[in-house]
């Protein structure tokens, strides 16, 4: 076998007999390549290297796909990422390595709306890092609130709301108490003075989304053209579509969006939070936009029963999660491949758009689609076994298997 020395001791790892979604399509007759925890150009090993596989698996005939970003959980497993405890870094860490059965290997824990206290506590323990063997990579936190709107306020606790007073971006600053792992802010673009709080934030490179919000459509064009780019669970905490102003839903068809600007959104596919009629509405007017998240709180992974999120306490029944004692909807028990599952059922959509809305287009929302999110040469190598299903069969981060489905499962 030809030395692979020139260029690297590490082994390539060739996986064989698969259809790899590459180019928005399940390609057949090609095989995926991976040394030091990226995908490799195999004809440069080839022609350049002169090289070959150290270890060949046989995929019998999977599907692989780039590995899952949840850009919107909350917690999972009985862990509240909206709660200050001492061990809150146990907990993160136990929730990153249970979503690896689900196929994320990637995500942006979320904290809804709390006190100051809890994010000047919480956010210091929250650090980006990169996935592997210990659990799913963190890629920032998601602010979801306070800057948010009492009239959909949801679940979010009313005595814990904000607005911006003079010093707006000072004001976030002070309640946030540092932004240096917060990847996503979700505020209500009909605040006064939320247009130099988007434009800073912008700056920074954090994304803006826009959420529990009763914004007319014009506000919501003003927050895009300052540099907003995401929707939190779009149809969930915000003015329903009407005719004659379709609020931050007419976003999805607006002729103002700045020139080379796409706008996000997020959609929780669960067959609770959105009826399958409004999903295929949003998927079929902007296809390129759709994110999905699960918004999963604690009682994910759990038995139903009572639970948290953040200040409240909140009743599982079945898929429904309410607000203890009330029919407010709070956040989900879904897993993010079920997720896939139901919008591809309740779409009719193909299985590689399916794989996309969960993947290439979380990256493309953050910016970081040239290394997650599709299987391109140079890219990481995290990435999923399905069978024809969309079941997950094993997760990979970085070229190695941190999770597969045991034979009994299967």
């Amino acid at each position: 076998m030809p030395s692979n020395k020139s260029v690297s001791d590490a082994p390539i790892v060739q996986f064989t007999n698969c259809r790899i979604l590459r180019s928005h399509q399940l390609q057949r007759g090609e095989d995926l390549w991976v040394r030091e925890g990226k995908i490799l150009n195999p004809e440069k090993l080839f022609f350049d290297e002169k090289g070959s596989a150290d270890i060949q698996l046989d995929c019998k005939d999977s599907i692989i796909a780039p590995g899952f970003i949840d850009v919107q959980i909350n917690g999972g497993f009985g862990v509240d990422f909206s709660l200050a405890t001492d061990d809150f870094k146990s907990g993160i860490d136990l929730v990153s390595q249970k979503i690896l059965s689900h196929g994320v290997t990637s995500f942006c824990p979320t904290l809804v709306t709390s006190p100051p206290s809890v994010y000047h506590q919480v956010l210091p323990q929250i650090s980006i890092r990169n996935g592997g063997a210990h659990g799913a990579g963190i890629l920032g936190a998601h602010l979801e609130g306070p800057f948010i709107s009492k009239e959909k306020k949801g679940a979010h606790p009313e005595h814990c709301l904000r607005t911006f007073e003079a010093g707006a971006f000072q004001d976030l600053l002070a309640t946030y108490g540092s932004l240096d792992c917060v990847q996503i802010v979700t505020l209500a673009p009909e605040m006064k003075r939320s247009s130099e709080v988007i434009r800073e934030l912008t700056k920074r490179g954090i994304c803006v989304s826009l959420g529990h919000s009763v914004a007319n459509l014009s506000q919501a064009e003003e927050a895009v053209q300052h540099g907003a780019t995401f929707i939190t669970h779009l149809f969930n905490a915000m003015l329903p579509f009407h005719h004659r102003d379709p609020g931050i839903v007419g976003l999805l068809t607006s002729d103002k969006i700045p020139a080379g600007r796409r706008v996000f959104y997020g959609m929780i596919s669960d067959g609770i939070h959105t009826n399958p009629a409004a999903l295929r509405i949003a998927h079929r007017a902007h296809p390129k936009g759709l994110v999905l998240v699960t918004d999963a709180i604690a009682g994910m992974g759990l038995a139903p029963g009572r639970h948290t999120l953040g200040q409240q306490v909140v009743e599982i029944d079945g898929l429904n999660t309410y607000i203890a004692g009330t029919k407010t909807l709070s956040g989900s028990v879904a897993t993010m491949d079920t997720c896939v599952r139901h919008f591809q059922e309740a779409t009719g959509c193909s299985v590689e758009t399916a794989l996309e809305t969960a993947s290439l287009h979380p990256a493309q929302l953050l910016g970081i689609e040239h290394k997650k999110g599709t299987l391109n040469y140079d890219s990481d190598a995290d990435f999923l076994m399905l069978n024809d299903s969309l079941y997950v069969q094993a997760t990979y981060i970085a070229g190695e298997e941190v999770w597969r489905q045991d034979a009994l499962g299967m």
